[in-house]
């Protein structure tokens, strides 16, 4: 997984993915993705970066099941307008957390706090699967580049080397998991 530099094999994979959609009408261009970064103070990671540039900002075909949110939106259950959301401060987590069932994973910290910095800092959200279960794409800190699902019990990342699935880490590896028509967590 490459984040610095588009894979041209992933981009074509993506291409394939998502082909039913506009031919590429709703890219934003390289000038808009540029002032995003600008403004919010982080590089997205390839081939994401180029995705949202060159390919789609958004679709509703999914991924995940109510569609691939645009890069400026949030989901529709996200529940606030997002102002607290701060892509330039690292995303906390390195491993899965279930704060329902055990305790913050980093010392001397307040659970509430990492809990709303895993909601508000480093990523991008790609979209739900309803029920407050949405996807996001870690743009800063030790995570980036890797997608997380992050519920209202927890975080997971999503990866084969994380567990739970099969699949390839990163956005590529995410959509082709998608395209292929396999369930989020297929790893026995």
């Amino acid at each position: 997984m490459n984040i610095d530099q588009a894979d041209p094999a992933e981009l074509a994979s993506l291409r394939a993915a998502f082909a039913v959609d506009d031919g590429g009408a709703s890219a934003l261009g390289w000038e808009a993705v540029r002032a995003f970064e600008a403004e919010h103070k982080a590089v997205l990671p390839e081939p994401y970066r180029t995705f949202v540039a060159e390919i789609s900002d958004g679709s509703l075909q999914g991924p995940p099941s109510y569609g691939l949110v645009g890069l400026a939106e949030l989901p529709s259950d996200w529940g606030d307008d997002g102002a607290r959301r701060d892509l330039a401060k690292p995303f906390p987590l390195t491993r899965q957390w279930l704060w329902e069932e055990e305790d913050v994973p980093y010392e001397d910290q307040d659970p509430e706090a990492v809990v709303d910095q895993v909601l508000h800092h480093g990523s991008v959200v790609l979209g739900t699967d309803g029920c407050a279960m949405n996807w996001h794409l870690v743009v800063t800190g030790p995570q980036r580049g890797q997608i997380w699902q992050v519920t209202d019990v927890g975080a997971l990342p999503f990866g084969a080397e994380f567990g739970h699935t099969t699949s390839a880490p990163g956005f590529a590896g995410w959509v082709a998991h998608w395209a292929a028509g396999k369930e989020w967590f297929d790893a026995g």
